[in-house]
Parts: structure tokens; C-alpha cells; sequence
């Protein structure tokens, strides 16, 4: 059985890509899931949402249901697929409603300020 836990995020957390800042945010959450790093979910409303671009993929996850997916479009680069969200999580999930989260890597930064 996965357990999943959802909690606020603690301080001020950040996401920057391309040189541009996309989210600060106090009011991040963190969730736990067994055998995964923890992932932050911003809140909509920090978001520069005008970075996003949704695409057509989707994935499927047992525990949280259905994640649509984001690009991340900056002067620079385009980067596929790099945030997603659960539009319609399942109830156990519901707090991550109106949330997206980031891939961290080489050209995203998740970070806690």
C-alpha cells in the first residue's frame, strides 16, 4: 500500500528556468509518496503562467489519477513537458487540485529560498 502525505511547504520556495523566475511561492505544498523524492506543487496563483504552455501528453497514476503537462517557454528554449498538474485529483490527493509541479534539472530550479 503507497501512502501519500501532503503538507505546506515550509519558507519561501522558487522556480526558475531560462534566466527567468516562473514561481515564489510561501504557500507551496510538499507531498510524500513511498520510493519517490518529495515533490513541491505551487499554487496557480504564484505561477507566471504566461512561461506555460500545456501540451497533449498525459500519464496515469493509480494513487492521484490523471496529470496533464506543461512547457516551459522562455527566451531561450522551449523545455517539453516540464511541469504537470492533476486537474481532477483522486479525493485521497484532493489539496494538490489547482497545483503544478516542476521537473528539477539541469535547466529547472525547485528550490526553498
Amino acid at each position: 500500500m503507497t501512502t501519500i502525505k501532503i503538507r505546506k511547504a515550509e519558507g519561501t520556495w522558487t522556480v526558475r528556468a531560462g534566466g527567468a523566475i516562473l514561481v515564489e511561492s510561501r504557500d507551496a505544498l510538499v507531498l510524500s509518496e513511498d520510493g519517490h523524492p518529495d515533490i513541491i506543487y505551487f499554487p496557480r496563483g504564484d505561477i507566471a503562467m504566461a512561461f506555460l504552455d500545456e501540451t497533449d501528453h498525459t500519464t496515469h497514476c493509480p494513487h492521484k489519477g490523471d496529470a496533464s503537462y506543461y512547457s516551459i517557454v522562455t527566451k531561450s528554449q522551449t523545455l517539453q513537458n516540464a511541469a504537470w498538474s492533476y486537474e481532477d485529483p483522486k479525493p485521497d490527493v484532493e489539496r494538490i487540485k489547482g497545483h503544478i509541479a516542476f521537473y528539477a534539472n539541469e535547466n529547472v530550479t525547485v528550490e526553498r529560498i
